[in-house]
């Protein structure tokens, strides 16, 4: 009686994650006793970070959230359910010693700390947002002060190890070198121009060549052509432009409010608006640590992965913006969408692609959500949405694009279909795990 008494007393501390052990340590507690506070935490710092660092494109932000997810999720030791067999071009991750504890919560702490501080520096982030990294990591780490030193250490030495495997495997993804290297832009009828209102250089031309984080996730996923260019009034083309424009033209106060919901920069960008999503899905459903940890880095993988197949197709077909054609050929010269118009062509729709992708992580994780009503933007006082599913949240980031004025709906029906086919190849490769 009294051992169970004494197992009972310490699955309350791990589910808590914050209470003082009282009868020492007696080995390593599953993941799954754990609450997700930990990463919970660190998904508003990351929010945050995202938020305000500089120098890095929108869509490029998949790639910490992606990279950092997986540093979570490697570091609770989630044994035969580990994806490290799986990772494109990732070997050699560090193991737990046999027969010793660890902490899993700590881990994931010091993991999470320790990619961000390599990720977010100087460079591209405020002294306060680095600070803010070692003072959660610290704060968190207080919380768990009664641990014996020994499973702190290596329960800690553990986390950042997993961490600084993930970090320099993703400095040889290639989008580094890829982010930087020079274009020409294609000149020609229907094709891409830099757009108003600041005529940006493009971004991301070359993020095709970045390696995927799941070999082969985008095989497959491309779409076919896009509707052929034509100026005549009567083509195709020209009637998809002008469904655009008609709408521009008589928006509701609920179709401003959509394109404003799902517009994300500024306000946070668009990887971290699936963050804060992921995070509020985490809290309904009560998921514990590895579920979250999971959850984590399932979708950044499906948010990184599906970028590198829209930016693909972008810059296979360079097709224009609505904005320049409206300008041009339907002569309304002053004519601007309602959000900003990115800095790089038409064709498909990223936000549907990624949204797409990103939804079908969830789904096979989850299942259907039953109702969900995003409460990202509560602090800036815009109307919630609700939907009954996760591909529903998809569809409307996709369509919302449409009313935002900058992209045609073919698009966005072309991108959630490609999105589907990456987070299904995904799934597919990683279903093993799921429970």
């Amino acid at each position: 009686m009294r051992k169970l008494l004494m197992c009972l007393g310490l699955t309350i501390v791990c589910v808590t994650g914050c209470k003082k052990l009282e009868h020492g340590f007696p080995g390593s507690v599953s993941p799954s006793q754990f609450s997700s506070d930990v990463i919970d935490k660190w998904f508003t710092l990351e929010i945050r970070l995202f938020k305000n660092a500089r120098g890095i494109a929108n869509g490029g932000f998949a790639r910490p959230f992606a990279y950092s997810g997986i540093s979570a999720y490697e570091s609770i030791d989630p044994g035969e359910a580990s994806w490290k067999k799986k990772y494109n071009g990732l070997s050699g991750l560090p193991v737990t010693e046999k027969h010793k504890s660890y902490y899993w919560p700590l881990s994931v702490n010091a993991s999470l700390a320790e990619f961000n501080r390599s990720f977010f520096t100087t460079a591209n982030s405020s002294t306060e947002d680095i600070a803010a990294i070692d003072s959660l990591e610290n704060a968190i780490r207080t919380t768990f002060s009664s641990l014996p030193n020994d499973v702190t250490d290596r329960s800690i030495g553990f986390g950042k190890s997993i961490a600084n495997a993930v970090y320099q495997w993703s400095q040889t993804d290639g989008y580094n070198e890829n982010n930087v290297l020079p274009y020409t832009i294609p000149v020609g009828p229907g094709l891409w121009e830099r757009t108003p209102p600041a005529f940006a250089s493009p971004i991301g031309p070359f993020w095709s060549n970045n390696r995927p984080i799941i070999k082969g996730s985008g095989d497959n996923s491309q779409p076919p052509p896009p509707i052929a260019y034509s100026e005549d009034p009567n083509s195709a083309f020209y009637h998809m432009v002008n469904d655009l424009y008609t709408a521009s033209k008589a928006l509701t106060t609920d179709q401003k409010n959509w394109a404003i919901f799902w517009r994300d920069v500024p306000g946070v960008t668009s990887p971290g608006h699936w963050m804060s999503i992921i995070q509020q899905v985490i809290r309904q459903k009560n998921s514990h640590l590895d579920k979250a940890a999971m959850t984590f880095a399932l979708v950044g993988i499906c948010l990184s992965d599906a970028n590198i197949s829209v930016m693909t197709t972008k810059y296979t077909y360079n097709l224009v913006r609505p904005v320049t054609y409206i300008r041009k050929v339907i002569k309304d010269t002053g004519w601007l969408s309602y959000i900003p118009t990115p800095a790089h062509p038409e064709y498909s729709s990223a936000h549907s692609v990624v949204s797409a992708s990103a939804a079908e992580a969830l789904t096979s994780i989850y299942g259907n959500i039953g109702s969900f009503t995003d409460h990202t933007w509560d602090y800036l006082g815009f109307p919630t949405r609700t939907f009954n599913s996760f591909r529903a949240i998809a569809v409307d980031a996709g369509n919302s694009r449409f009313y935002g004025g900058i992209h045609y709906q073919p698009s966005i029906d072309a991108g959630l279909k490609q999105g589907r086919i990456v987070g299904d190849k995904i799934v597919g490769v990683l279903n093993s795990s799921f429970k």
